[in-house]
C-alpha cells in the first residue's frame, strides 16, 4: 500500500512527571536561560492555592515573575492585550502558560505578540504568523483541549464569534504533563474535558483531507486511554492512574488533531460557546452523538475500527460495529454525568436556526468532515441535540 504524502509536526520536548509542577522553576531553569517570566493563568487556580507553590519555586530558582491571572473561558481579545501589556512592563522574555485550554491559548499568542510588531488581526487564519516568538512553556491543568501540543489558539473576536490562529510558531518549546494538577478538577469539568479529548481523537481519525498514519496511531492510543479511564476519573477524582491516563490521552489526541484537524462536531460546538457561553468541552459533548450518527454513512468502517480500540463487545459488519461504537460513546457520556441535551444548558428552540447559520462560518473545520454539512443539515443536527 502506498502512503499519501503528509507532514507531521509537534512540540520538541514533552515530559510526563507526577508532582513535577511543584519544581517547575528548577525544571525551566535547567532548560532555558531567560529569567523574566510571565505566568499566564486564571483566578480560579490562584484561589484554589495551585499557583502559590509553583510561583514560589520559580522565584527561588532565580526567575523574576509576573503573574497574569485574568484569563477567562473563551478569552476575548482585550484579555490577550492586557496580558501582553503587563508582560511588556515587566520586560518578560519567557512565557509560561499554566491552566486550562484558554490560559494555554493566551500564553501562545502572548509569546508571539511580545516578539513581533505584526497586528493580531493579520494572524487569524492558517499560517499567517510572521517571525518568531519568545520561549514558551505550557503546563495543562485539565485533560481535555490538548492545547499544550497544538499549533492553534482560539480567541473570541466579537460578541459571539471566535477565530483561530493556526501556525507552527504556536508549538511550545517544552510541555510538562503533571496529572497531579488535574486531581482537583470537579466531575463536570472532568467529564466535559475528557469527552472533548475523545472528540479530538475521533475527528482526527475520520478527517477527510489530512488523515495520516501517525495521527491515526496517536488517535487510537488516545481513545483507548480516554475510553478506559473517563468514568473512573469522574467517579474517583483522586485516582492517580486514571488521572495520568486521561492527561496523556488528551495530549496524544491534541497531537493527532493538530496534524489531522477536527471537523463538524467542533464547527457546531463553537456557536454554542459564542452565544450561550457553554464550555468548549461540554458543547462538543452535546453535539457528538448527532454528528457521529450523521457521519456514519461515510465513516462507518473507521468507526468500526474505533469500536475495536474501545473494546466494544459484539460482532458483525462495519455498519453494525459502527452503530455499536456510537452507542458506546452515548453510554460513556451518559455515565460521565455531563448534561446531555442543548435545552439542559439554556439553549432555546428559537435560536437553533441562528446557531446553524453561525456554524456555516466555520469553513476551516467543516471541510474536514467526512460528510458535507450544509445549513439545513446543521439545523437538523441542532434539533436532534435539543
Amino acid at each position: 500500500m502506498t502512503i499519501n504524502p503528509f507532514e507531521f509536526r509537534t512540540v520538541p520536548a514533552m515530559e510526563v512527571n507526577w508532582g513535577a509542577a511543584k519544581r517547575l522553576g528548577e525544571v525551566v531553569a535547567a532548560r532555558f536561560t531567560k529569567r523574566n517570566a510571565v505566568l499566564v493563568t486564571d483566578a480560579g487556580l490562584v484561589k484554589a492555592g495551585l499557583i502559590a507553590p509553583i510561583a514560589k519555586n520559580l522565584e527561588a530558582s532565580g526567575f523574576n515573575l509576573v503573574i497574569f491571572d485574568k484569563v477567562v473561558a473563551d478569552p476575548p481579545e482585550h484579555v490577550l492585550y492586557e496580558c501582553v501589556n503587563q508582560a511588556k512592563e515587566a520586560n518578560a522574555d519567557i512565557v509560561i502558560g499554566l491552566g486550562g485550554g484558554s490560559s494555554l491559548d493566551i500564553a501562545k499568542l502572548v509569546a508571539v505578540l511580545l516578539a513581533s510588531d505584526q497586528p493580531l488581526a493579520d494572524m487569524y487564519g492558517i499560517g499567517k504568523v510572521e517571525g518568531d516568538r519568545l520561549p514558551l512553556i505550557l503546563v495543562p491543568t485539565t485533560a481535555g483541549t490538548g492545547s499544550e501540543v497544538t499549533n492553534i489558539s482560539i480567541i473570541t473576536t466579537g460578541e459571539t464569534t471566535k477565530m483561530g490562529v493556526v501556525s507552527p510558531q504556536l508549538y511550545a518549546d517544552y510541555v510538562l504533563l503533571d496529572a497531579e494538577l488535574t486531581v482537583g478538577l470537579p466531575q463536570l469539568h472532568t467529564a466535559a474535558t475528557g469527552i472533548d479529548a475523545m472528540v479530538h481523537a475521533i475527528e482526527a481519525y475520520t478527517g477527510k483531507h489530512k488523515k495520516n498514519p501517525m495521527s491515526d496511531a496517536l488517535a487510537r492510543e488516545a481513545l483507548r486511554l480516554l475510553g478506559a479511564n473517563l468514568i473512573t476519573a469522574c467517579k474517583e477524582p483522586s485516582n492517580r492512574a486514571a488521572r495520568e491516563a486521561m492527561l496523556l490521552g488528551a495530549t496524544l489526541a491534541g497531537q493527532a488533531f493538530s496534524n489531522s484537524p477536527v471537523a463538524a462536531v467542533h464547527a457546531l460546538a463553537y456557536p454554542l460557546g459564542g452565544h450561550y457561553h457553554v464550555p468548549h468541552g461540554l458543547s462538543n459533548a452535546l453535539m457528538l452523538g448527532p454528528v457521529l450518527r450523521y457521519n456514519a454513512k461515510a465513516a462507518a468502517p473507521l468507526y468500526a475500527e474505533l469500536a475495536d480500540v474501545l473494546g466494544v463487545k459484539g460482532e458483525g459488519d462495519a455498519v453494525a460495529r459502527s452503530q455499536a461504537f456510537v452507542e458506546h460513546m452515548q453510554k460513556l457520556m451518559d455515565e460521565s454525568g455531563a448534561p446531555r441535551r442543548l435545552r439542559d444548558v439554556g439553549v432555546t428552540d428559537n435560536s437553533l436556526a441562528m446557531l446553524a447559520s453561525d456554524a456555516m462560518k466555520q469553513t476551516r473545520l467543516l471541510i474536514n468532515n467526512p460528510v458535507e454539512v450544509n445549513e439545513e443539515d446543521a439545523l437538523a443536527l441542532y434539533r436532534e441535540a435539543f
